[in-house]
């Protein structure tokens, strides 16, 4: 790990690892394979809660809970949580608006409804990159 920050590495084997997670739970919820599960955006847990989590946990870890990094990582990360729930739910809303009312009266594909997050989808995130994160971090740092 002297050629990548360790921090990052397991921030992205989280986020993978949370979009292996979330095709695997939507592929038997809908007793089908669904690769595009492996990229969506919304959905449970929220994988961008848990890839900001666990980069800022492993930061917190290893650089300490009250140094200038772990400030910086927690201030980015609640930025993003926001942004999952509050703009992006409001996306969702809208597509779900757009495809009741508009796209019924067509034949265009509907847009997709799965953007933003609820809190216990971002709750959720918030346990998977945490304690992924601390693991690792604990077991490689």
């Amino acid at each position: 790990m002297d050629r990548f920050p360790l921090a990052l590495v397991i921030a992205v084997l989280v986020q993978v690892s949370c979009q292996v997670f979330k095709f695997v739970y939507y592929s038997i919820r809908a007793g089908r394979i669904s690769p595009r599960y492996l990229v969506t955006a919304g959905g449970f847990p929220s994988a961008h809660t848990a890839f900001v989590t666990a980069l800022a946990v492993s930061i917190g870890i290893r650089a300490g809970f009250s140094s200038d990094l772990f400030a910086v990582a927690a201030v980015f990360s609640t930025i993003v949580v926001y942004d999952a729930f509050r703009l992006r739910g409001h996306v969702q809303n809208h597509a779900r608006l757009i495809n009741r009312y508009l796209l019924a009266k067509t034949d265009d594909e509907p847009v997709s409804e799965m953007v933003g997050h609820s809190i216990p989808e971002i709750l959720a995130g918030l346990a998977f990159g945490g304690g992924l994160s601390a693991v690792a971090t604990v077991l490689l740092g």
